[in-house]
């Protein structure tokens, strides 16, 4: 969280046009602190979906805060996603490429519909739910994964997030694709859909 305040200090200032650098810092750390209360367990380090949380929370704690000084939603999108962005990018690029082609792997694959359908025994209320999609005749992807069920959604709905929370759904683009993955998706349940449709491919090599 320190690593992503650094990082979008200047945007801060510059689209924010907030001033006390200091001062959101520490009441976005704050925020932080209550955001890691409120967190939902999902099965700890068996669950996939727990690093999806943790990665991601703390952009929560961000949006609240901008949200408080006034800044408006699309600007805090624009700031999470390119700090995101950025702190993504000093991993070296081997080591995320070299996650990508773990992700996109047929092991991988194999894990992930075993997962999605364990996903459906709901162990855990707060988790998510899904489906791994294979592709059909025609199609120009690899794999799919069809959220029935959004943790991000669910604690939004209970926090009082909802407004902030496509925000957080923006991150996911960037997220693949510096580790050399096309994300293609065009609903989300945070839009209003029944499910999000991710859609998986790998980027052509430079």
């Amino acid at each position: 969280m320190r690593h992503r305040l650094d990082l979008a200090e200047a945007m801060l200032c510059e689209r924010a046009h907030l001033s006390n650098i200091d001062g959101i810092r520490q009441e976005v750390m704050d925020e932080f602190e209550i955001v890691l209360t409120q967190m939902p367990y999902v099965g700890g380090a068996a669950s996939r979906m727990s690093d999806f949380f943790m990665r991601l929370m703390g952009f929560m704690a961000i949006s609240r805060v901008l949200r408080r000084h006034g800044v408006s939603l699309p600007v805090i999108g624009e700031i999470e996603r390119e700090t995101y962005k950025a702190q993504l990018l000093t991993v070296p690029e081997a080591e995320r490429l070299a996650s990508g082609r773990q992700f996109m792997s047929s092991e991988n694959q194999t894990l992930l519909r075993e997962q999605a359908t364990k996903s459906h025994q709901k162990e855990f209320s707060e988790d998510f739910v899904y489906d791994f999609v294979e592709p059909g005749p025609g199609d120009n992807f690899e794999f799919g994964i069809n959220y029935k069920a959004c943790g991000f959604c669910k604690f939004a709905a209970r926090h009082g997030d909802k407004e902030i929370l496509p925000n957080i759904c923006g991150l996911d683009f960037d997220a693949y694709a510096t580790r050399g993955i096309h994300l293609e998706r065009t609903q989300t349940l945070a839009g209003g859909a029944n499910h999000c449709n991710f859609r998986f491919s790998r980027l052509p090599s430079d």
